[in-house]
Order: structure tokens, then sequence, then C-alpha cells
């Protein structure tokens, strides 16, 4: 299951619904807009007892292509590591 901000977004409307849904879109947008920002600058986001997401670069050099054997220059790229909490994992894999 994938969660959409507008869900989000619903969700939050019903359990606070003394805050106006567009205060709560705005909020939404802030806090993505605040990460998103963060992880650009090569800052660590962490939501505690949540998760953590760390950017880390991969260097840009030379592949190979395991099919082709073919050899491929690879660019410097950003991506992000995301690590759950132990206490977000076990909650998770709970029996009910």
């Amino acid at each position: 299951m994938s969660v959409v901000k507008s869900d989000l977004i619903k969700e939050l409307a019903d359990n606070y619904p003394n805050f106006l849904r567009k205060d709560l879109t705005k909020l939404v947008d802030i806090i993505l807009y605040e990460m998103q920002n963060s992880l650009k600058r090569g800052e660590r986001v962490e939501l505690r007892d949540i998760f953590t997401l760390d950017p880390k670069i991969q260097k840009e050099g030379i592949r190979r292509n395991p099919k082709t054997g073919e050899k491929v220059y690879v660019k410097e790229k950003k991506s992000v590591l995301f690590k759950m909490s132990k206490d977000w994992a076990n909650k998770i894999n709970e029996k009910e």
C-alpha cells in the first residue's frame, strides 16, 4: 500500500477536526519541502522513533554492463538511504 499526500491530509483532517483542511495541506507541503531541501543540501533527515533519510552520493566512474560486458561511463548522482527505526519495525511486524 502506498501513501498519497491527499490520503495523508484526509487522515489528519479526520483525526484533528479543529484544523482547516487548507491549513493541514499547507503544513504537509512545508514539511515535505523542508525535507526535500535538507536532502538537497546533503543533510540528514530524522523523524525520531520512525525513520531516517540519509543522502548518499554515488561516485562517477566506469561501470560494466553485466549482460553485454560493455563498459559504460556513469556520472555522479545522489540517492537517498531510508532506514526504519527498530521500534517502528517491531510495531509494523507485530502479529495481531
